[in-house]
């Protein structure tokens, strides 16, 4: 059963999402977490503490957060498994309407991936 994995970015410092998306997040995670397709997932703090480890021209730098010219952020993430792609994507789009719904003023850019189990091509 392939798995995916769902980034959901925006612009940093846009605030709390309300609490009617928090309230629709929970029962929406849990539908799916009991039907066994949600298998992890979070948000994330901000960058203000954030660490990037640069790796070039094989020399490897250290960059501690905030980062001045981060205009989008991994706010949230989920390990998610479904039976296809097809499943998956309309999934995702339903969580995406979730935040059009309850956090319209936002932009918000909600990203699935399959995760790679090697070196075959998506969706084998």
């Amino acid at each position: 059963m392939p798995r995916f994995m769902g980034f959901v970015r925006m612009e940093e410092g846009v605030g709390t999402p309300p609490q009617a998306l928090f309230d629709a997040m929970d029962t929406y995670i849990g539908q799916q977490a009991a039907k066994g397709v949600f298998l992890d997932g979070g948000g994330l703090y901000g960058t203000e503490d954030a660490v990037n480890f640069v790796v070039r021209q094989g020399e490897v730098s250290r960059v501690d957060g905030p980062y001045a010219e981060a205009k989008e952020v991994v706010g949230g993430w989920a390990i998610l498994q479904y039976d296809t792609l097809e499943e998956a994507v309309a999934e995702q789009q339903e969580f995406a309407e979730l935040h059009a719904k309850h956090w319209p003023e936002v932009t918000v850019i909600s990203t699935l991936r399959q995760i790679s189990t090697g070196p075959e091509e998506p969706g084998a």
